[in-house]
C-alpha cells in the first residue's frame, strides 16, 4: 500500500513540474526586421484520446495528437484545409491567417490536463469492439493530424526548451498511462528520428506496439521538395534499423510517393525496406490540392528540380496516374518478394464519388480496389 502510494505521489509531482506555465498571450512573435515570426505556444484545448474517421486504412480506431500544426511543412498533407475548415477562428487568435499557405509555420502543443486525458482513455478501453471499425486493431495512433516527435522551435530560447520539454513529457506520459491503465494497441507513425528516445518504452508494450515512419522515397532531393522540414529518409530508415535492432516490431508508410519516383525508385526504396523485415509496407500515390501543386512547381524550380505537374491536371489524369502507380509498387513488391505484407491504400473517392465510379478505368479495377479496401493490417502476435 504505502509502495503504491509513493509511486502515485511521484507520478503527480512529476506531471506538475514538467507542465509549462501557458502562454499569457496569443503566441505570435515578429523577427528583428520587424516581420511575423513563427506562431508556436500553447493551443486551448488538452491532449485526448479521440475516434478517427479512416476510411480503408487499417491503421487504428483512435487518434492521439499532441499539437495543432506541424514544423514538418509536408506541402502534400490534407491536415491544413481541414484545419480551415474547423479551426480558422481560433488560428486567427495565433496570428494564422491562411492555415494552409502557413502549414508548416505554425505549432500550437496542446496542454496536459491528466485528469480530462485518462477520462479519454477509459473511455476508449470501455468502447466495445462491435462498436469500433473493425479493421482498427483497437489502436490508437500518433499522430494523425500532427508529428508527435517533432522538433519545436521559437524566437526566444528558454520558451523553445520549455516547450520542447513540455512536448517530450507528455508523449511520453501519455504513452505511460496508456501502458498502466488500459489494454489499448498503440501505433506510432512519425519522419522523426527523435521516437528513439522512447525505444525503451515501446519495448515494455510487447505485442501491443507497432512503430513505423514514413519514407515516401528515398532520395532526399525529392523529400526536401515535398517535406521540406522534416528529417531526411535516409535517417528515417536508420531509425528503423535502430528500432529492429531493439527487437521493436515495425512497418513502413511508403506513402505518398512523389510523381517524380519511377520504377528504379520504387525498386530501391522497397529492396531496402525489405531488409527491415516490416510487418506491413503501406503505400499510397500522391495526391495534392491544386493550389499547393503550384506552391511546390514554384519552389522546384528555384531549387533546380523539374516537378511532374501533368498528373494532377485535369482529375481524370490523376486517376489514371495513381493507378498506375499502385500497380507498379504491387508489381515489385512481388518480385522482391514482400507483397505478402503490401498494402495499398486506393484513393477511397474511387468507391464514394459517383463521378469517379462512372470512370470506366476504375471500374474495371474494382475488385482489386476491393480487396486492399477490406484488407486488415498485420499485427503482432496475431495469426
Amino acid at each position: 500500500m504505502l509502495e503504491h502510494f509513493m509511486n502515485t505521489f511521484i507520478i503527480k509531482k512529476r506531471a506538475e513540474l514538467n507542465k509549462p506555465a501557458p502562454d499569457p498571450e496569443p503566441a505570435v512573435y515578429r523577427n528583428p526586421e520587424g516581420e511575423p515570426g513563427q506562431p508556436t505556444g500553447l493551443w486551448n484545448g488538452p491532449v485526448k484520446i479521440a475516434r478517427n474517421n479512416f476510411v480503408y486504412k487499417s491503421l487504428s480506431s483512435w487518434s492521439l495528437n499532441t499539437a495543432v500544426g506541424c514544423e514538418h511543412a509536408c506541402r502534400f498533407c490534407y491536415v491544413p484545409s481541414v484545419s480551415t475548415i474547423k479551426q480558422g477562428a481560433a488560428l486567427k487568435e495565433f496570428g494564422v491567417t491562411d492555415p494552409d499557405a502557413q502549414w508548416g509555420q505554425y505549432v500550437l502543443l496542446r496542454p496536459w490536463d491528466e485528469k480530462a486525458f485518462l477520462s479519454s482513455l477509459k473511455s476508449a478501453e470501455k468502447t466495445p469492439t462491435d462498436k469500433l471499425n473493425p479493421d482498427g486493431n483497437r489502436a490508437v495512433m500518433l499522430s494523425t493530424t500532427t508529428d508527435a516527435y517533432q522538433t519545436i522551435r521559437h524566437p526566444d530560447p528558454a520558451r523553445q526548451k520549455e516547450l520542447q520539454q513540455h512536448s517530450r513529457f507528455v508523449v511520453r506520459r501519455a504513452l505511460e498511462l496508456i501502458l498502466q491503465n488500459s489494454s489499448l494497441n498503440v501505433r506510432i507513425l512519425t519522419r522523426s528520428p527523435l521516437a528513439r528516445n522512447d525505444f525503451d518504452l515501446y519495448k515494455k508494450f510487447g505485442d501491443r506496439l507497432v512503430f513505423g515512419m514514413s519514407i515516401p522515397t528515398l532520395r532526399n532531393d525529392l523529400a526536401k521538395l515535398y517535406e521540406p522540414s522534416a528529417p531526411a529518409p535516409s535517417r528515417r530508415l536508420e531509425t528503423l534499423k535502430r528500432a529492429v535492432q531493439e527487437g521493436i516490431p515495425v512497418y513502413v508508410a511508403l506513402a505518398p510517393t512523389p510523381a517524380e519516383v519511377d520504377e528504379a525508385d520504387v525498386r530501391a526504396t522497397l529492396t531496402e525496406l525489405k531488409q527491415l523485415d516490416p510487418i506491413t509496407i503501406f503505400a499510397e500515390p500522391i495526391n495534392i490540392r491544386a493550389e499547393n501543386v503550384k506552391r511546390i512547381a514554384a519552389h522546384a524550380r528555384e531549387v533546380g528540380l523539374e516537378m511532374n505537374t501533368a498528373v494532377f491536371d485535369p482529375n481524370e489524369r490523376w486517376v489514371q496516374y495513381a493507378v498506375d502507380q499502385l500497380l507498379l509498387v504491387e508489381k515489385v513488391a512481388k518480385e522482391l518478394g514482400v507483397a505478402d505484407r503490401l498494402h495499398l491504400w486506393p484513393d477511397k473517392s474511387f468507391a464514394t464519388d459517383k463521378k469517379q465510379k462512372k470512370n470506366p478505368w476504375l471500374k474495371q479495377h474494382q475488385d482489386w480496389f476491393q480487396g486492399y479496401w477490406t484488407r486488415i493490417s498485420e499485427w503482432p502476435g496475431r495469426t
